[in-house]
């Protein structure tokens, strides 16, 4: 790995343990924090989570912020800007890709800040193999 890691919403819910993880996931995160690698996460994501807790897709004892925010503490994860250049670029994304807006605003901040996403989304890493993002799949 070179370039600096950012992680899908999926990625990010293994990271904290839920869905019982992902070991190279796991091993991904590791070896870039022993490099001194920083590792990012979109606030989109927190986004994302509050509507799947809100639909009663993911089980939260927490409210989601204060969990979203402990978790990027406890991982030693940064989160990336989301402005006005993120959000024009996932508008106007190269090739196709589906039509989430969410993964869409996380590929173009990968883009833009030149990140390789970590995800387990088949349709992104369809697009990366097709030269348009850098990708791990989890």
């Amino acid at each position: 790995m070179t370039e600096p890691l950012l992680l899908d919403t999926c990625a990010l819910i293994w990271a904290s343990g839920g869905l019982n993880g992902s070991d190279l996931l796991r091993g991904y995160l590791l070896s870039a924090l022993d490099a001194g690698e920083t590792v990012w996460v979109s606030p989109i994501s927190v986004w994302e989570l509050g509507n799947m807790a809100a639909r009663g897709r993911l089980g939260l004892v927490h409210p989601i912020l204060p969990w979203f925010e402990a978790l990027v503490a406890r991982s030693h994860l940064k989160q990336t800007e989301i402005g006005a250049k993120v959000l024009a670029a996932s508008t106007n994304l190269p090739g196709t890709i589906h039509s989430d807006p969410a993964d869409r605003i996380i590929v173009a901040t990968a883009r833009e800040y030149g990140l390789r996403l970590v995800t387990r989304d088949r349709k992104i890493l369809d697009y990366a193999e097709r030269g348009h993002v850098m990708a791990l799949a989890c």
